[in-house]
């Protein structure tokens, strides 16, 4: 009797833990609130957006209406990248219509003062024991490249420096020549759309060494 009463006291305690599994309801657990009044939440560093950079947020700017009768100008020559950033920054609120374009250029680099080619290098150096013998002290023989078998005779900033040089061998009876040094370069230009009278100027940063080229609208 005793064992056949623990059995049933087992199977019921059983079932009454199925039961109540079976209609158990787990409590709902709500969520803190995402912030307090007048806290900002937090935003992870990836979902934040990067600001856009100042001369992105600079050019833009909504431009004025095209005129009825606009002018348009090419300005130009801008030397660096940094200087047509800087242009464009300033110009782009005040005009309608507003590009830039790459151009190319010879950009001067300064004044060579030489003794032209001669017939071969022999010749060349019979003339450097020339100069030698008149005291000349500053010169060399080129001996490769498109002035092989020249004297040179130095290089200059200044045209008035390398005018004195030639001179200083005119007088020791040596007919140097005095050429400008360039070299290739890149110009920026500007075309814009504006109104009338616009002060363009007065606008740039920079506006020495810039002028303006009336241009046909398109």
């Amino acid at each position: 009797m005793i064992l056949r009463g623990l059995v049933v006291l087992l199977v019921c305690l059983n079932l009454g833990v199925a039961a109540w599994w079976a209609l158990h309801v787990p409590p709902q657990v709500l969520a803190p609130p995402a912030r307090d009044d007048g806290v900002g939440s937090l935003v992870l560093l990836g979902e934040a957006e990067a600001p856009p950079p100042p001369d992105a947020a600079e050019l833009g700017a909504v431009p004025v209406p095209l005129p009825d009768q606009p002018v348009c100008l090419s300005l130009g020559p801008f030397g660096t990248p940094a200087e047509l950033r800087a242009a464009m920054a300033a110009l782009t609120p005040s005009v309608a219509r507003i590009q830039f374009r790459e151009v190319p250029a010879t950009e001067l680099r300064g004044y060579r003062v030489y003794l032209p080619a001669a017939g071969s290098r022999e010749a060349a150096l019979a003339t450097a024991r020339q100069l030698a013998a008149k005291g000349v002290r500053d010169y060399y023989v080129v001996t490769a490249g498109a002035q092989e078998n020249t004297v040179s005779l130095g290089l200059f900033r200044e045209l008035d420096n390398a005018g004195k040089r030639r001179e200083e061998l005119a007088a020791l009876g040596f007919q140097a020549v005095l050429e400008p040094r360039t070299e290739d370069a890149a110009q920026w230009w500007i075309d814009l759309a504006a109104e009338p009278g616009f002060d363009w100027a007065s606008r740039l940063p920079r506006a020495t060494g810039i002028e303006a080229r009336p241009v046909a609208c398109q």
